[in-house]
Formats: C-alpha cells, structure tokens, sequence
C-alpha cells in the first residue's frame, strides 16, 4: 500500500523535454517509476530516448491519457505557463498533479485551485514549489532523490523540500510507506490533513512524521484534526524556532505577528494533539524511533 502513488501509476511529464523535465523524467525512470509519456504540443508524435527506453511525446494531457491511461502528471512547466498546463490536466480529468515548479504567481496557484475545486476536486494538485511525492521501491513522481532511503512503515509529509530528504536520510533504516512534499507557497493543492488523513488510512503506514514551517496556521489546523481523526502516533518538527519575529521567512508563506504562526505557538498546538515535536530534525527522527519502538 501507499497513498496517492503506486507501481501501478501510470505518469505523464508536462514539460519533459525541457532541460529540467529531461534531467528528472531520467532520474525518475531509474527509480521504476512507470513514465508512459510526455506533453509538448511542439513536439507532438516524437519520442525521447532515455538510456534505452523510449518514451512518446503528446500533444496534450488528453491525448496522452487516452493513447496510454495515464492517472498521474508531474507538471515541470514554466512558471509563467504553469496555470494553463495546470488547467489543461484537470479539463483532461487526470487524478493526481504533481507541480513541481516554482515561481508561480499566487494568483494563478490560486485560480488553478479554484477550478480544480470547481470540477468536483476529480484532480488532486499536489504543490506547487513541491519536491512531489515518493512511494520507495514502486514510483517516484517529483525530484525527490530516490536513492536516499527504502520501503518501509513511516508516512512523511513535508511543507519543506530539504527537510523532507533529510527526513528520509535520518530515518533511512526504517523507511517510508510514502513522503509527500506538499510545499510551502501561501496557496496550496493537498495539505497536511489530506495527507494525514490518507495515512490514517493506510494499512501499511505505522508511523506518521510531519513537518511544517513557522507562517500560517496550517499545523494549528492539523493539530486539529489529529486530535479529532488519528489514531496513530504522529512525530512533527516545525521549521523556524531561531527566526526574528516580524520577519517574512523564505516560502513560509506569511509574515510572523505575536503568538499566531511562531515555531513555538505550532508546537504548543501540536503537543495539545499528542503530537510529540522535536527541536530539531536529528531530535524529531530520534522521536520517531522511539515511537516505533513501542
């Protein structure tokens, strides 16, 4: 089991034969992930050779859809076409979009989660400014390094790219049932809770591990909900407790005010949920194996 991703995802890449599409389409193929396309309209009816393995390009989401099934696209399109290549895939019904790009215009992040909403939320959009999504030894679908840990019985979702590899790194013995890099942008697809609630769901996932970042009050709300909705032990880090108060903190998304976004007033709510919370990741991954170990 895993969520969102499995070996038997069949991926698209949206700007594949890009500089970045072609690095990570490659890398992505190593990892066994089932690439049956990519989308350029300019390009349409050509094949990419990677080490062997051909792989067709379409003239749009749709038709690679219908020529292959494909149900998941890894969108590394630039930003400022990224909404109508965002769009594009939820007009085609796709189920999961995995955006990797950064860059892109809160407004158009914006737009593009309203019309996925307003399609009845058939396209789940994970992103943007995400490393994407992870299911070890069955599909990578993003730019997270695959090499870095194994399959195993640990649920990781991460507002942050580097934190969710060194995440990976620290707990690399154990491994992982899935990480899901959702990002740090003020919009976002999937959250936290979607995520903690796919793993609460999840047979095969003992243990969940999440990471947020100083901004908003996205942790807040997930505390919420784990207090509510899971039963599972949850072992959570929150970037930023040496940040300056008042100061706007890289793709956090928010400017910190009083209590209200602090590292601290995240860890508060969190423990309140039963969360265990580490200082830092080294303390955090250290948690986990405690939970673990019953």
């Amino acid at each position: 089991m895993a969520i969102f991703l499995t070996k038997d995802s069949k991926v698209i890449v949206q700007g594949m034969t890009g500089a970045t599409g072609m690095k990570h389409t490659k890398l992505m193929l190593g990892d066994g992930t089932n690439i049956v396309g990519g989308v350029n309209p300019r390009k349409a009816g050509t094949e990419v050779d990677f080490d062997g393995t051909a792989v067709p390009v379409f003239g749009s989401v749709a038709e690679a859809m219908e020529k292959t099934g494909a149900d998941v696209t890894v969108v590394f399109v630039p930003p400022a076409f990224a909404k109508a290549a965002v769009v594009e895939a939820i007009d085609a019904g796709i189920g999961l979009a995995v955006v990797i790009t950064e860059g892109i215009a809160v407004h158009d992040s914006a737009a593009f989660w309203a019309y996925a909403k307003s399609k009845g939320n058939k396209t789940r959009i994970i992103g943007p400014n995400c490393p994407g999504l992870i299911t070890p030894g069955q599909s990578n679908a993003g730019i997270i390094p695959g090499d870095i840990t194994k399959p195993g019985r640990i649920g990781l979702v991460s507002k942050s790219g580097t934190l969710t590899y060194q995440m990976m790194y620290e707990l690399r013995d154990i491994g992982f049932s899935s990480a899901v890099g959702i990002g740090g942008d003020p919009v976002i697809g999937t959250t936290h809770i979607d995520a903690l609630a796919a793993f609460e769901a999840d047979p095969d996932t003992d243990l969940i591990v999440m990471i947020g970042e100083i901004g908003g009050d996205a942790e807040e709300r997930a505390a919420d909900f784990i207090k509510a909705n899971v039963t599972k032990p949850v072992v959570g880090y929150v970037a930023g407790f040496t940040a300056p108060e008042g100061k706007t903190m890289g793709h956090a998304g928010a400017i910190v005010s009083g209590s209200s976004g602090t590292a601290q007033a995240k860890k508060e709510a969190l423990e309140a949920a039963g969360v265990k919370v580490g200082k830092t990741p080294s303390e955090t991954a250290r948690l986990a194996r405690a939970a673990l170990a019953g």
